[in-house]
């Protein structure tokens, strides 16, 4: 990661500090602005309140989440908390206020029926309100638009309805960072293993997602968004094993995994086309394939060839993810930029044991 490029703060972070300022001024009657925090590291970053509001039993407090320079769907979201005293003996009550979501599916770190306030940020927010000296504490976290931007993440599909999750583990967005796209993957196992689904399919991206639910019918919450990230995927699976696992991708990114890629990003794999042309049937098809310029070229080659050459990249592919993932039954389906099937391993869906027919 460049050292130019500037870190940013999590949603459980913005939550704690606005959290922090509002029990302070329900207790004295004055906001901190600004307020400071200390994070799980050690960090100890100031935050400007946006808004404040204080009436005779309840403070809130806003702070616009700044994410560095992380593409992340949060950047400057609003970020509210509200408090107001509790009955005696309640000790800190979570809520979830507008734009927050709430969990109704099993296998999340919550359960079912609770804000979707993470555990981390539930413990910094119980530290701040000790620290100022509260105890019986109602805690109604908020996110302005915070349901429009969960249209555009994973919480529909895990069961987390209604809004944003409160976020993190360090209290800090590194830009670029992979931690919660693989977080999210593991969840989305979780999720997926509570319901009792008995095959989950890892996609590369809404193309291969789509060709998977019209050959499967798997509900959306046995669908999971690998990404580039196929290690994350099968080494969460090996420790938390399901029977069928189906893996689909595009040609370039299946070809890595073949070549025993786990990370398949262009920036840290690249396509090895002389490994394409040892693939082929043909010595002479894998003389030009070796010369091909990209992947879609040795594709189209291999096509206009009558070659399975796309089969048996799914074939190496298959074999190098069920080396990792242990007793897990894997296929793979390589798929094209029109969302059609172009090779698969095995062969057939009959060859898949427990698999509708489509």
């Amino acid at each position: 990661m460049s050292s130019s490029l500037r870190r940013g703060w999590t949603t459980g972070a913005c939550a704690t500090a606005a959290t922090k300022a509002a029990v302070i001024a329900l207790l004295t009657g004055e906001f901190p602005d600004p307020v400071q925090i200390t994070l799980p590291k050690g960090h100890t970053p100031a935050f400007a309140l946006t808004q404040t509001e204080l009436t005779g039993d309840t403070a809130m407090a806003a702070i616009v989440k700044d994410a560095g320079d992380d593409p992340d769907v949060t950047h400057g979201a609003t970020i509210r908390s509200t408090v107001r005293h509790g009955r005696p003996g309640t000790g800190v009550t979570f809520r979830a206020g507008h734009g927050v979501g709430t969990v109704t599916k099993p296998g999340l770190p919550l359960p079912v029926g609770e804000p979707a306030i993470n555990p981390v940020p539930r413990r910094l927010i119980r530290e701040v309100v000790a620290g100022a000296g509260a105890t019986d504490i109602v805690v109604e976290i908020s996110v302005d638009d915070g349901e429009e931007i969960a249209r555009h993440t994973w919480n529909p599909r895990l069961g987390i309805l209604g809004g944003l999750s409160i976020l993190g583990t360090t209290g800090i967005v590194v830009p670029y960072s992979c931690s919660a796209w693989i977080d999210s993957i593991r969840r989305g196992v979780d999720v997926a293993r509570a319901a009792g689904h008995r095959h989950v399919a890892a996609c590369t991206g809404s193309t291969s997602e789509k060709a998977v639910q019209d050959l499967y019918r798997l509900p959306d919450d046995a669908l999971l968004d690998m990404g580039d990230f196929a290690g994350a995927v099968l080494k969460y699976l090996r420790r938390h094993p399901v029977p069928r696992l189906t893996i689909a991708g595009g040609f370039a990114k299946l070809s890595k995994l073949a070549d025993g890629h786990l990370d398949l990003h262009s920036g840290r794999s690249q396509v090895d086309l002389a490994n394409l042309a040892r693939r082929t049937a043909d010595p002479r098809l894998g003389a030009r394939i070796a010369n091909a310029n990209t992947a879609l070229e040795a594709l189209q080659l291999a096509q206009a060839a009558g070659d399975p050459l796309a089969d048996a990249v799914a074939e190496a592919a298959r074999a190098k993810a069920q080396d990792i993932v242990g007793d897990t039954t894997v296929d793979v389906l390589v798929i094209d930029r029109t969302g059609r099937t172009v090779g698969r391993a095995p062969r057939s869906t009959g060859d898949c044991p427990g698999t509708p027919t489509p």
